[in-house]
């Protein structure tokens, strides 16, 4: 049977061949040549740059799964993953991983979400019996991670704050509301897509080879996914755990972070300034000691260990640098053609039919293209009126968005998935949702 092509070809193709025909027509044919050859070299910049947090976290993740933890985050999560994800077994690596880069993600620790989302795609992937064929759980969990689960937009705040608004952090809940919009439409179309899809899962070709679904959804790979997923027990429990000492000391530097954690409370002259600051600066620096201190405990030699997983942090930039280089060109020679500003003025006059001010729409067409563009969009228009239905708008979007051709690119990168699926129209059809959604919440809380 004739394979279907994937389709970021077309998208790809489309923003090439546009790019180049409409520089043709606006003189903008030296941008284009300067503009490709920039953001080819900025990819490779910004995938060198992501391999130290990817070796620090990729580490702090192998210290976790060899001390078990990750087997009893997805014991405790069970209930939830196993509906989102039924082909993955409940107590795979790959369940905790999810929920350790969704939970980072939506606490605003951008630096530690995306090694732990490169964890998951790697334990998604060695369940994957078609490699480069993305499977419906990859397809969801991208889904959900583009449609940007945030309880906390920090740096959006601080923005605000920066521009001299009356009320920086006034954008909480219609993001919380808007996000929350954009991660149900995200599930229901990843569902709805694999059900309807041409191109079918992966996983299915189990079933289709006759494998007995009582044995479970994964049960192809028996030895790899049962052995990932008991392996942190089996590894914690060949550990020697420490003696008194050890323990004594391990829970001594707990008391005594919590005990400067109060003082700080105490000591400041405002507590709300104290909460920022804690959850800005002190959570990540607590997750690290939190996870070296559960591996020492349960016996694991947290620096063998994390220098093991730190070593997976190099290899991981360097397969995705191609992904990056191709898809980061692609948008920048669309942005550098004009061809953005063209589609920003055919879509204008229609766009205040649904009460959506032109200062916005820039934003909200930039927001799944480029992070930076975005951001420097928002800003501004926040510089100009904090205070303002745009601004306000505009960092709604902004909280309750990501940047979702990057998010692909990375993270299917590190894999190798070139036939993504279904997961781009699912993570497009999130971002619309997300940017509509903050536009209904915008007009009730402003």
């Amino acid at each position: 049977m004739k394979k279907r092509p994937a389709v970021m070809n077309g998208v790809w193709f489309f923003l090439v061949l546009v790019s180049i025909m409409v520089a043709a027509y606006t003189g903008k044919m030296r941008e284009v040549v300067d503009a490709s050859f920039e953001s080819a070299k900025g990819a490779v910049t910004l995938a060198i740059g992501l391999v130290g947090a990817m070796a620090l976290w990729l580490g702090l993740m192998k210290i976790a799964e060899k001390g078990g933890l990750m087997l009893l985050v997805a014991r405790a999560i069970r209930p939830a993953m196993v509906h989102l994800f039924p082909r993955i077994p409940p107590e795979h690596p790959a369940m905790s991983a999810m929920v350790m880069n969704i939970s980072a993600n939506a606490l605003g620790l951008g630096n530690a979400a995306t090694p732990m989302g490169l964890k998951a795609m790697m334990e998604l992937d060695r369940l994957n019996p078609v490699k480069g064929r993305a499977t419906d759980a990859m397809c969801m969990f991208l889904a959900i991670n583009t449609s940007n689960v945030t309880l906390l937009p920090l740096g959006v705040i601080a923005v605000r704050a920066s521009a001299g608004s009356a009320e920086p952090a006034s954008i909480l809940v219609p993001t919380l509301l808007a996000t929350l919009c954009s991660t149900a439409v995200a599930i229901l179309a990843a569902r709805f897509l694999a059900k309807t899809s041409k191109d079918p899962d992966p996983d299915s070709l189990y079933v289709e080879s006759g494998v007995s679904d009582a044995a479970g959804p994964s049960s192809s790979p028996p030895a790899e996914a049962n052995s990932s997923a008991h392996s942190s027990d089996e590894e914690a429990a060949e550990h020697s755990r420490p003696g008194p000492v050890g323990r004594w000391m391990c829970w001594g530097f707990v008391a005594a972070f919590l005990a400067g954690l109060l003082l700080r409370f105490v000591q400041a002259d405002s507590m709300l300034e104290a909460g920022k600051e804690v959850i800005s600066f002190w959570l990540l620096p607590a997750i690290m000691g939190a996870l070296v201190v559960f591996g020492y405990l349960r016996g694991v030699g947290v620096y063998e260990a994390a220098t093991e997983g730190a070593k997976e942090g190099f290899q991981v930039a360097v397969r995705i640098i191609p992904f990056l280089v191709m898809i980061l060109v692609a948008i920048a020679m669309f942005r550098a053609s004009g061809a953005f500003d063209i589609m920003v003025r055919i879509l204008t006059p229609g766009i205040s039919l649904i009460g959506m001010p032109a200062e916005a729409l820039p934003m909200a067409l930039m927001r799944p293209l480029s992070g930076s563009g975005a951001f420097g969009i928002m800003s501004e228009v926040v510089s100009q009126a904090p205070d303002s239905f745009s601004a306000f708008l505009v960092s709604t979007m902004q909280g309750s968005t990501e940047t979702t051709f990057y998010v692909l690119a990375v993270y299917f990168g590190s894999v190798s998935i070139t036939r993504t699926r279904h997961a781009l129209s699912a993570a497009l059809l999130a971002d619309a949702a997300g940017i509509l959604g903050a536009l209904a919440f915008c007009h009730l809380f402003y």
